[in-house]
């Protein structure tokens, strides 16, 4: 899935990683790492579940302070 960098028409434009909240399920990260990337959001969902399942602690850990520390996105 392509995704429009933020809604630019320069196709030149750096896109930062932050939280995507127009496709949220709890704060963002994985879509917006989806988004950053050009990954489906379902298949960063599902990697991101299997990894919590393998290393619970450190992948809690990861996403409470990924959500903490990127920034929501400019456009919705």
């Amino acid at each position: 899935m392509k995704y429009d960098r933020e809604y630019s028409s320069i196709k030149s434009v750096r896109q930062t990683l932050c939280k995507d909240v127009a496709n949220k399920k709890l704060t963002g990260v994985c879509a917006g790492i989806a988004k950053y990337y050009d990954f489906p959001r379902l298949a960063v969902r599902i990697v991101a579940i299997a990894v919590l399942i393998m290393l619970p602690v450190a992948t809690g850990v990861a996403y409470v302070v990924a959500s903490m520390l990127l920034p929501n996105s400019k456009y919705y």
